[in-house]
């Protein structure tokens, strides 16, 4: 088996001729390992996370989870979903259903998962994050925050092997991106295998083990957080972290 979880190798995407959105993308996860990914809006990052999910089609290169090969047009994509959580930025609740409907219908649907099994960790995820008492309301009666938590809770439901956040602050009010950001740094604690896309440097800063620096559909510069925010290598980098004002996140 392979030493990593996830891997790509030469990806590359355009979604006009000619005008490529990833350019010869290589990149890994090892199990546990938390992959932060920075860069200017425009330069590729979620894209790169739907292509890792296989909600975008890639035109080049491959993606091996475990070793495996995923983005071959005969693999189950439902299957490889599972094993790939995503969470993004807009929440995607329905908001027709309570709470706890939201987040059981797709181990239900999808997994055919026992329901006193499933019901039993979905309370456990709810009491974990803070919202065990608004698992009877509907997305509405919900702070973003609160729905953005839950949102959360529905992707770890699925016991994913990786899990991909894509800004999932950037729709949040200020006060409310703490309370989020504080539920992804214990996941990362308990050693979950996590890729995020953020633009919080300082939350990026607290929780990567490796930051991956893009611009223009490409990696520019990888490196561990410390070194990365005090030495940046390329100028392209350190004219991006200069528009930032950087304070330490209490964790």
């Amino acid at each position: 088996m392979s030493e990593y979880v996830l891997q790509v190798e030469h990806l590359s995407k355009s979604f006009e001729k000619g005008k490529a959105v990833l350019q010869d993308v290589s990149f890994s996860v090892k199990k546990g390992e938390v992959v932060v990914i920075v860069g200017p809006s425009g330069c590729g990052k979620s894209t790169f996370l739907r292509c890792l999910n296989m909600l975008e089609p890639i035109d080049e290169g491959n993606i091996y989870l475990n070793g495996t090969v995923i983005n071959r047009k005969d693999k189950n994509v439902s299957k490889i979903r599972e094993k790939i959580g995503m969470v993004f930025q807009s929440y995607d609740l329905f908001p027709h259903m309570t709470i706890w409907k939201n987040i059981l219908l797709a181990p239900k649907l999808v997994q055919k998962r026992d329901k006193q099994e499933t019901q039993a960790q979905a309370e456990q995820l709810l009491k974990r994050v803070g919202l065990w008492e608004k698992k009877d309301a509907f997305p509405r009666q919900l702070s973003g925050g609160q729905k953005q938590r839950v949102a959360i809770v529905r992707a770890l439901l699925m016991n994913p092997e990786v899990l991909l956040l894509d800004e999932i602050t950037a729709s949040l009010d200020p006060e409310m991106v703490r309370e989020v950001l504080q539920v992804v740094l214990e996941l990362a604690k308990e050693g979950r295998t996590m890729v995020i896309v953020t633009h919080e440097m300082e939350f990026a800063r607290a929780v990567a083990d490796r930051v991956i620096f893009m611009d223009q559909g490409a990696i520019v510069e990888e490196e561990k957080p410390g070194e990365f925010f005090r030495y940046p290598k390329t100028e392209r980098a350190k004219k991006f972290l200069n528009t930032f004002h950087f304070e330490a996140l209490e964790i």
